[in-house]
């Protein structure tokens, strides 16, 4: 059973990374993507269903994750129920699976309010378009590293893509770089556009960044270009999807401010 504080014993070294002098365990979000999440129920402890991780909710700020809109599943497979916001300090991990540890001062509008969350100001990146403050797009943003203990984000990745990401790599962006969020885009600092991809057959080749891209845009199109080109659509259409519905259990619209 390891929680999000408890993590000093069970993780290794590639796992850590140095705050403030001390050294702390990092979380990549795509491993808790569409992770199972279930809640206690009484005291027998059994578990019940929630639903599964959705979207990640980061701060006004966003430079840290404060929680997460778990995608709770239909009722009788016909009525679709809101998202369920659970924080991240409420959750802790089981196995392959999530529990909320506290439903009553983790979950929706009481969990906003201890955390003293402004929610119409909150953001979801994954899914945004990324660019630099003079205007040149980088990509997709597609993950986020952050200290497990805190919610604190220690980097961005942003790439164009499954396929061009498997081929080229994704932009790690330092949270130094960040420069705010203008016009539903992150927006960074230019010199993220000079940095080295990770993760890809052409990153782990030593290419540059620009000219990586190129090549594996052009992979990408002989290879699986309509694949590529609708998951990065709907991965835009995702970070952007913020305004349509407000209410208790739902994101409102997350308003960016211009930090330019």
């Amino acid at each position: 059973e390891i929680t999000w504080r408890d993590w000093s014993s069970d993780v290794c070294s590639s796992d850590l990374c140095v705050v403030k002098g001390r050294a702390v365990a990092r979380l990549r979000l795509s491993s808790l993507a569409r992770m199972k999440v279930h809640v206690q129920r009484g005291e027998s402890g059994a578990l019940k269903r929630l639903g599964r991780i959705h979207m990640t909710v980061f701060d006004p700020d966003g430079r840290r994750v404060v929680g997460f809109l778990v995608k709770r599943p239909d009722v009788a497979g016909m009525v679709k129920r809101s998202d369920r916001f659970i924080t991240l300090d409420a959750l802790e991990q089981r196995g392959d699976d999530l529990v909320v540890t506290d439903k009553r001062q983790g979950t929706g509008a009481a969990a906003q309010r201890r955390l003293g969350l402004d929610w119409d100001r909150c953001i979801m990146w994954l899914g945004m378009d990324a660019r630099t403050t003079e205007g040149k797009r980088l990509g997709l943003v597609s993950d986020a590293e952050i200290v497990r203990e805190t919610g604190q984000v220690v980097n961005f990745f942003v790439g164009d893509g499954v396929v061009a990401e498997t081929l080229v790599g994704a932009l790690p962006i330092p949270v130094g770089m960040l420069r705010g969020c203008s016009k539903s885009c992150m927006v960074v600092d230019p010199a993220a556009a000079k940095l080295a991809p990770s993760g890809g057959v052409a990153a782990r080749a030593g290419e540059g960044y620009a000219k990586a891209k190129v090549q594996g845009s052009r992979v990408a199109k002989k290879v699986d270009a309509q694949a590529s080109k609708a998951v990065a659509k709907g991965s835009k259409a995702l970070g952007r999807q913020l305004g349509k519905t407000r209410g208790t259990w739902q994101i409102g619209r997350a308003s960016c401010r211009e930090r330019v």
